[in-house]
C-alpha cells in the first residue's frame, strides 16, 4: 500500500473553507511497520464515515517506516472529534510507544482547492519540522 489516493467521504460546499492536516509519522523499527499499517487501515475506514471529513489520503514508505497522512475537514472541531473517536483514539494510544518522530501541520484552504497535493503537504511538513528544530 504505497499510497491510498484521495477519497472524499462528503462533498465540501464550494463556498466552504477546509481545515487541512498533514502528518509525517515514523516508527522506531521496521518490525513495527506491519502493525502500523494494519492500524492505519482501521483509521482510514473510520475516516470514510467521519462527520465533517471532506477527504483524505495516506502514503506509506514501508521500507523507511514512514507514513504520511493528509486530510481535509469542515473545521478543527471535526478533525478533533475524529481523533478522539474510536478506533483512532485507541490506535494513537496503542502505537505511541512504537513511534519515533512525528510532525503535524495545519492550514486552511478554499474548498475548491481540494484535493491537496502531496507536494504541497510535504513542503509544509518540512517547514514545520525545520521550525521545530
Amino acid at each position: 500500500m504505497p499510497t491510498l489516493p484521495w477519497m472524499s467521504p462528503s462533498e465540501a460546499p464550494s463556498s466552504a473553507t477546509a481545515f487541512v492536516m498533514a502528518s509525517r509519522l515514523e516508527v522506531r523499527s521496521l518490525r513495527h511497520v506491519p502493525r502500523f499499517l494494519w492500524k492505519s487501515y482501521a483509521a482510514w475506514q473510520q475516516l470514510r464515515s467521519a462527520p465533517g471529513a471532506f477527504g483524505g489520503s495516506l502514503e506509506a514508505q514501508l521500507t523507511k517506516g514512514v507514513f504520511y497522512t493528509l486530510s481535509a475537514w469542515q473545521d478543527r472541531d471535526a478533525l478533533y472529534a475524529y481523533a478522539r473517536a474510536e478506533p483512532h483514539k485507541s490506535i494513537m494510544t496503542g502505537l505511541r510507544p512504537t513511534m519515533r518522530d512525528s510532525v503535524f501541520t495545519y492550514w486552511e484552504v478554499p474548498a475548491q482547492e481540494l484535493p491537496i497535493s502531496w507536494t504541497d503537504a510535504k513542503q509544509r511538513l518540512e517547514q514545520q519540522a525545520s521550525a521545530a528544530h
